[in-house]
């Protein structure tokens, strides 16, 4: 569902994606495991069609994110990183917001945006405006936009970012429970989240996939049996 194919970007004399491929398949969650500035969150930001990549495409569905963008962004849910809200308005005006801009309208936006809050246990809160959120609670809410059209592939950006560990252990299980039926890829710096929530992982570095594989196969690959001692060696480069 998710097909990325030869992606590069380069900014002026810097390339910060060389030539990356792979695929995210239904059913399948897909960790992105790289330190900070490995090209995660810009080759995120490609292959949902919010920045254009210099060579290469993605598919989603099928779709071309570089010949038919409003398409193939139809079946995304995406939460960015530092995804952006509105502080006066309450956590149900926020989403009934989005899923007017998604089309939903009447019932079945009152419906999608009920879903939505029932999934991301924001009851306590629907009624608050967002600017009195916890960061925990904020971040919850930019991940219940995401799945207000009840999309085929969800692309999450360290969706765990600033959760406590009873907000993590919540939204592992629903990535989790949601890559039953759908395509996920999610990017992250955090080692435990391939164990928590992956049904596969690619580690990035320097801009380019270094291994691909279940935690199982990548535990092996790491001669300890410890996926930290394989994340050390191969990504101990400088990516600054």
């Amino acid at each position: 569902m998710i097909e990325a194919s030869n992606l590069s970007k380069h900014f002026g004399a810097k390339t910060v994606v060389k030539d990356l491929s792979f695929t995210v398949a239904r059913g399948e969650v897909l960790g992105f495991l790289g330190p900070n500035g490995a090209g995660k969150s810009t080759t995120m930001r490609m292959v949902t069609g919010f920045i254009a990549p210099s060579s290469g495409d993605a598919k989603i569905c099928g779709v071309s994110v570089v010949d038919h963008p409003k398409q193939a962004k139809s079946h995304i849910g995406y939460l960015p990183e530092s995804a952006p809200l509105y502080d006066d308005m309450t956590v149900f005006d926020f989403l009934k917001f989005c899923a007017e801009m998604r089309g939903l309208s009447g019932s079945a936006g009152k419906d999608a945006v009920g879903e939505v809050i029932d999934t991301c246990f924001l009851d306590n809160v629907a009624r608050q405006s967002i600017g009195t959120l916890s960061k925990g609670y904020r971040h919850r809410t930019c991940l219940a936009q995401s799945l207000l059209h009840d999309p085929d592939v969800l692309i999450l950006d360290e969706p765990t970012d600033g959760l406590d560990p009873n907000q993590k252990y919540e939204v592992r299980n629903l990535i989790k429970r949601l890559g039953k039926e759908k395509a996920i890829l999610f990017s992250t710096h955090i080692l435990e989240e391939v164990d928590a929530a992956c049904t596969r992982a690619v580690i990035i570095d320097q801009g380019s996939i270094v291994a691909d594989g279940t935690p199982e196969q990548l535990r092996e690959q790491s001669g300890s049996n410890s996926l930290q001692d394989l994340f050390r060696s191969l990504t101990t480069k400088e990516t600054d």
